[in-house]
């Protein structure tokens, strides 16, 4: 059985899109050099041309 893994222990990226972190996921094993997104809705995004949108603070509201 293999190794359990903590979340923590996960690789990261930053979205291109919106520059949140973002980790690893199983359906990603295989092509994860070149994922850049961390939702379909920021691929989406950045296929139109949207500008990159800064990452949302906890604080403002």
């Amino acid at each position: 059985m293999p190794k359990m893994r903590r979340k923590g222990d996960l690789p990261q990226k930053m979205c291109a899109q919106c520059g949140r972190p973002f980790a690893w996921r199983k359906k990603w094993e295989r092509v994860w050099d070149e994922v850049r997104y961390c939702s379909d809705a920021c691929r989406r995004a950045a296929h139109r041309g949207e500008p990159a949108r800064p990452p949302e603070s906890h604080t403002a509201k």
